[in-house]
């Protein structure tokens, strides 16, 4: 279970404005910062960090220096109604991750009822036919979908009931999203192995990452081998069922002839599934093989050696989803696509390329 993260102090003051901002406490525009500071008994810079909040997420707007910030959620006449939001997760295991959590939170903050939906795409076979039926019998106003195959997203995207994609093959298509931007990640994680003297680098993802084509991550992966001077093909990018079983097969394809020097796995159960695999083999981690994990995990905090991985922040997720919510109550279209910052982190589970490892 992932580890529970408490508000900073702009955060609270952010939840207790946007309650008092639902509740039409004030009419047109909230009072100043120092008014605010002065009345719940904290710092004029908490207050301004606060406000600041509420205007990324579209519940104020500013007016310009020394005005008051204008009431958004009511603007044009439309007065913010309480949504029923149902989240639709990737797996039934990502409704105990933090970040989802606080996302069921916060929406709940706001004033609306935030739920998860029954199932998990993974359960639905990210079948589009399936997630319909889903939809039809399950009452709401909106809909956050995270970690979508194309497919299933643009049918999303198709319907007259809004809809938020959380990560997923989003990009391109008519839906509000947001992401981790994990293309430069990716491409210094593949120049610090490359400066390790790795050529034999493989990148394990689902299988909606990679049909019906390979989606932007991975094509920018393979792209930055190329630009090291490393010839790609199915080895670097191979192909498996989304099952243990066949996941289990392809590794041991990959380690049959010619065996991988480093392996990027997308998501952390996939580092595992591959940690166990070398444990049981005795393929030792990062001596024989380097690892890296394509997503962060509260649970590395607890491993040694420390395990090499891409981060980001998601609290900006948050507040980006709690800001659609909050345009889709008013009535206000909302298509808007963002990335967020990811770094790669360097950790013990890579390391220099094997002694006498064919790297061809």
């Amino acid at each position: 279970m992932g580890s529970i993260r408490l508000l900073s102090g702009a955060e609270q003051v952010a939840a207790h404005l946007r309650g008092e901002v639902l509740r039409e406490r004030w009419s047109g525009t909230v009072p100043g910062i120092h008014q605010l500071a002065a009345e719940l008994g904290v710092n004029h810079k908490t207050v301004k960090a606060a406000l600041h909040l509420l205007e990324r997420e579209g519940v104020l707007a500013g007016q310009g220096a020394g005005r008051r910030r204008r009431i958004e959620a009511r603007a044009g006449g439309h007065s913010p109604r309480p949504l029923r939001v149902a989240i639709l997760a990737g797996e039934d295991s990502d409704k105990r991750q933090n970040y989802m959590i606080q996302l069921q939170h916060a929406l709940t903050e706001a004033g609306n009822s935030a739920f998860f939906a029954p199932g998990a795409l993974m359960e639905l076979g990210m079948n589009v036919r399936r997630v319909s039926k889903l939809v039809d019998r399950t009452e709401a106003d909106a809909w956050v979908v995270a970690s979508g195959s194309r497919e299933v997203i643009e049918w999303f995207s198709r319907q007259e009931t809004p809809s938020f994609a959380l990560f997923g093959r989003r990009r391109g298509l008519p839906i509000a999203a947001v992401g981790p931007d994990k293309l430069p990640a990716y491409a210094a994680a593949v120049r610090r192995l490359a400066s390790l003297g790795h050529q034999r680098i493989v990148l394990l993802v689902r299988p909606e990452r990679r049909r019906p084509v390979p989606g932007t991550i991975e094509l920018g992966f393979l792209a930055e081998l190329e630009r090291h001077g490393i010839s790609t093909g199915s080895y670097n990018l191979p192909d498996w069922e989304d099952n243990p079983e066949s996941f289990h097969r392809c590794l041991d394809a990959l380690f049959q002839v010619t065996p991988p020097s480093a392996m990027i796995l997308a998501e952390p159960p996939l580092l595992v599934a591959a940690l166990q695999f070398c444990g049981s083999r005795g393929i030792r981690v990062p001596d024989d093989v380097s690892l890296l994990c394509g997503d962060p995990d509260p649970d590395f905090a607890w491993c040694r050696p420390s395990v090499a991985h891409i981060r980001w922040d998601s609290r900006p997720w948050v507040r980006r989803v709690v800001g659609w919510a909050a345009n889709v109550s008013r009535g206000k279209d909302d298509w808007r696509q963002t990335l967020t910052k990811a770094e790669f982190v360097e950790g013990g589970t890579i390391g220099p390329v094997p002694k006498g490892a064919v790297t061809g």
